[in-house]
């Protein structure tokens, strides 16, 4: 049987504070019957009188007045503690944590978070940016942001972006002496730029759709990166293709160091959303990030 150490701390303490079974009632709310009984178990529990009792007078015993000179400062620090969750429940604060690829910090954590800080100075926040799938109540972050596909079912999620549209990019350099591809069968014959998935260790294998078909084609190279942005340098040095997000080579496109190929190809995935367990939206802290990163994408629905 699981005794609870804290049994009877408080009547002890009403008891000892008023010098008075009927007092110590009164300022509980319960019976003097309902007192005495609670202290007769405590002492049989300690296997110590705490009290000398008489039908005029209450006074603690010497075991009695230890325990309370050390009890009475330890039940004072417990209800300061939980007088300080006040402050959790009435205004966001404390360390918010975060995990989100790489590719999530232009698209949204780039204006989010300056915001989010301005906004809530007493809200610590930590970004872990991390390509791999984590297990948010087991790592202990608070939500999480991830493509739609990659988030679990029993995860409340937000949407923060469109769908994210994908091509293969090269630059012009790569191509001196070079045809571009057409078709994605054209890649066989082509220098493959591969990311290799952190967590599960795999390969990205280069999928693409014609019509109603899903199929694969296997690539070639000789460099092998897990970090997205390097991905898309390496590509603009020209030294293969790259399978990258319009977003993550959008810059780079624009400056006209990277050209796109097959995107018609390629399905497009249903973008990043922010996910958290349900219960975890009670915390103010979350609460309020929700509501500003829902507020910044601006999305319909």
């Amino acid at each position: 049987m699981i005794i609870d150490p804290l049994d009877g701390v408080a009547v002890f303490l009403a008891v000892a504070e008023h010098r008075s079974f009927t007092g110590a009632a009164l300022a509980l709310g319960v019976t003097p019957t309902a007192v005495s009984k609670a202290i007769r178990a405590l002492e049989a529990r300690q296997g110590v009188m705490l009290f000398q009792r008489t039908t005029r007078r209450v006074a603690l015993t010497e075991a009695g007045q230890a325990v309370f000179l050390r009890l009475r400062p330890a039940v004072s620090e417990i209800s300061d503690a939980f007088a300080a969750l006040v402050g959790f429940r009435d205004r966001p604060m404390g360390t918010l944590r975060i995990t989100a690829p790489h590719g999530a910090v232009e698209p949204t954590l780039g204006a989010l978070v300056p915001a989010f800080r301005r906004a809530y100075p007493e809200v610590s926040l930590e970004i872990s940016l991390d390509e791999a799938i984590v297990d948010l109540v087991g790592a202990g972050f608070d939500a999480g942001i991830r493509l739609g596909e990659a988030v679990e079912k029993d995860m409340v999620a937000v949407r923060l972006t469109p769908e994210i549209a994908w091509s293969v990019v090269g630059a012009p350099r790569y191509f001196e002496g070079r045809e571009r591809p057409k078709v994605p069968e054209d890649l066989v014959r082509h220098e493959a730029l591969h990311y290799r998935f952190a967590g599960s260790g795999a390969l990205h294998r280069w999928s693409f759709r014609r019509g109603k078909r899903d199929f694969l084609v296997e690539t070639k190279g000789g460099l092998v990166l897990n970090d997205r942005q390097m991905l898309v340098d390496c590509a603009v040095e020209g030294l293969g293709l790259a399978f990258v997000s319009t977003q993550e080579s959008r810059r780079a496109v624009a400056q006209g160091l990277l050209e796109t190929f097959l995107q018609p190809y390629i399905p497009v995935d249903s973008g990043l959303y922010l996910y958290f367990p349900e219960r975890s939206q009670s915390q103010l802290k979350l609460r309020v990030f929700i509501d500003m990163a829902r507020r910044m994408a601006a999305l319909p629905g």
